[in-house]
């Protein structure tokens, strides 16, 4: 099946985002044994300012990045700490391919809140698609045997939380907020919250790390404007698929700096997650005028 010509540059840039959100993860994971998460967290928003301020002052004007809900920026900057805080925790112990299983669930939660905080329809078949990715999770997890039901596996869990209601916050920002001022508000409120909240016990940078934060910079402000720009672009059920492509860049980064693959189990609880959220959105596109899915 061939893609329509105005799609193709969108789902170009969405893949590109993916990759460079994997290069950014598996930074952090490199990261964070030498520092606490609330310092990897910040470190990650900082690294990534310089880029996007440089974006912002090409694209945007001043009054789009000040008159802004500044309640609604303040509950995303909030959330995004803690999914910073708990993602990093987990990648501690954590191959970042089982940590991509858990936190798949995201957009499961985003369709689950997306009823009582947005008041959008979520009917019986989105509501089993949705038990059946959690099903997917505990898969994953496996809490009665020798799964990721750790304190780590937990963390990426609630990380994946905080990330979905954050993408509520998100969806009610985009009605009258620009593009920059959500990505600009976003890592100052990351940057700065996570910095003081870190600074008791910030840990002296090693320079042999100098390159790594550097990297968790270029490619986390470039995902950012990608990711960005794939969705103005594109539609969004044709486009947010392709996130779970991140499954691969996350298996190909585990064996090539760690050596490890996931175990079957996780392998099946991915399958199952990744099934019920392409089922949700094939539903979201096929029936976006009936109120019956």
């Amino acid at each position: 099946m061939t893609v329509p010509p105005s799609n193709a540059p969108a789902i170009g840039l969405m893949l590109l985002a993916v990759a460079l959100f994997a290069l950014m993860d598996a930074g952090l994971k490199l990261l964070a044994p030498h520092y606490p998460p609330l310092q990897v967290a910040a470190l990650r928003g900082l690294a990534s300012l310089p880029l996007v301020l440089a974006w912002v002052a090409l694209t945007a004007t001043l009054a789009s990045l000040l008159r802004v809900r500044w309640a609604l920026h303040l509950l995303r900057g909030l959330l995004g700490i803690g999914m910073m805080v708990g993602f990093v925790y987990g990648l501690r112990t954590l191959p970042l391919s089982g940590a991509y299983a858990i936190a798949f669930v995201a957009p499961l939660l985003v369709t689950a809140m997306a009823g009582p905080l947005l008041g959008e329809h979520v009917g019986r078949r989105r509501w089993t698609a949705i038990a059946i990715g959690l099903v997917g999770v505990l898969v994953v997890l496996r809490p009665s045997g020798d799964g990721l039901a750790s304190a780590g596996g937990l963390a990426i869990l609630a990380a994946a939380a905080c990330y979905a209601v954050g993408a509520i916050a998100v969806r009610m920002l985009a009605r009258t907020d620009s593009s920059q001022a959500m990505v600009l508000w976003f890592l100052v409120l990351l940057s700065a919250g996570a910095g003081v909240l870190a600074a008791p016990h910030w840990v002296p940078l090693q320079a042999s790390h100098a390159w790594v934060i550097a990297a968790v910079g270029l490619s986390g402000s470039l995902a950012q404007v990608a990711l960005t720009e794939a969705f103005r672009r594109g539609e969004a059920s044709l486009i947010a698929p392709l996130e779970y492509t991140a499954l691969v860049w996350a298996i190909s980064l585990d064996l090539a700096l760690w050596g490890v693959l996931p175990d079957q189990v996780t392998w099946l609880g991915a399958a199952i997650i990744i099934a019920s959220g392409l089922y949700l959105l094939v539903r979201e596109k096929a029936l976006a005028g009936p109120s019956s899915s």
